[in-house]
């Protein structure tokens, strides 16, 4: 039974491709991107995180542990935590919480094919997302190949961080590639994702030359990659490709600061704020991008 890690299902999203859809988030991704809102979805496995905010110091968690892993002040032994989840059942303020799980594809259809009526009459679907969809290549394929058999509408959210061999065995059963592209410059994507874009370009450009329906999503990072420069570089690359759906400019939000702190994690960009929306106007008409 083929099986995958899924830390999120969004019902009624409506930003995640056309009409009404269902979001499945898979875990896992080879990207660590300084403005990430779902860090939460880096790790391919399931993760236990920590609201200290909502805490009420009562120590139910550590009796409840088995492992001794909890320490007085609360906090986590790494090494001694086996993720059983014992903890995140006894926290009665749901301070604890286990992101992500094991499902099977029967299991996650069956959360899609109830809202079936909904695709009908929206024109909506299934948007397979993260993390990074593409690294659990079987996992999504078969989720993509139940989706053809009933006729469901189906898109994949990706960085395009992926060999080339995955997303031609994938790409035959994606009726929409929401394709994000952070930056164009090598060293500056390098910088702030930890890996090179030549794959991504590459694969983007495969796909277009395929004929496959694209939409291009970048996210605009105040101070990384709002230039002026570097809207001509990719408007200059976008219009070489063919058969691209439209080009999606999504501003950055520091919303997901919160997250990281539940994940003892560093937020490299708590000083940076929102593109304003004059900002936003300008890059959309240098790309063109009609509302």
């Amino acid at each position: 039974m083929r099986t995958g890690i899924v830390f999120d299902i969004k019902k009624f999203s409506i930003h995640d491709g056309p009409g009404i859809r269902t979001t499945i988030f898979f875990k896992g991704c080879p990207l660590r991107c300084w403005w990430c809102h779902n860090p939460e979805s880096q790790s391919p496995e399931p993760e236990l995180t920590f609201r200290k905010s909502r805490c009420i110091g009562c120590g139910a968690c550590r009796e409840a542990c088995s492992r001794g892993a909890i320490a007085a002040d609360l906090s986590v032994n790494a090494e001694l935590c086996t993720l059983c989840g014992e903890c995140v059942i006894a926290c009665y303020a749901e301070a604890r919480e286990m992101v992500g799980r094991e499902m099977s594809v029967a299991q996650v259809m069956a959360e899609i094919e109830r809202d079936v009526p909904f695709y009908d009459e929206s024109g909506g679907g299934v948007t397979f997302s993260g993390g990074e969809p593409l690294a659990q290549p079987d996992f999504l394929l078969a989720l993509l190949q139940a989706c053809r058999e009933r006729e469901i509408h189906t898109a994949v959210d990706t960085c395009g961080f992926a060999p080339w061999q995955v997303l031609d065995k994938i790409r035959r059963h994606v009726d929409l590639f929401l394709y994000d592209l952070k930056l164009m410059d090598e060293a500056e994507h390098i910088r702030y994702t930890g890996v090179s874009n030549k794959l991504i370009l590459k694969n983007l450009e495969m796909l277009a030359e395929r004929g496959h329906d694209i939409t291009l999503r970048v996210p605009i990072i105040p101070g990384i990659n709002d230039s002026d420069e570097h809207i001509r570089q990719l408007g200059a690359f976008a219009a070489t490709l063919p058969h691209l759906n439209r080009v999606d400019v999504l501003p950055y939000h520091n919303i997901a600061a919160e997250k990281y702190q539940r994940l003892s994690r560093v937020y490299k960009l708590l000083e940076t704020r929102p593109p304003s929306d004059e900002r936003m106007a300008e890059i959309r008409n240098a790309l063109r991008i009609r509302d």
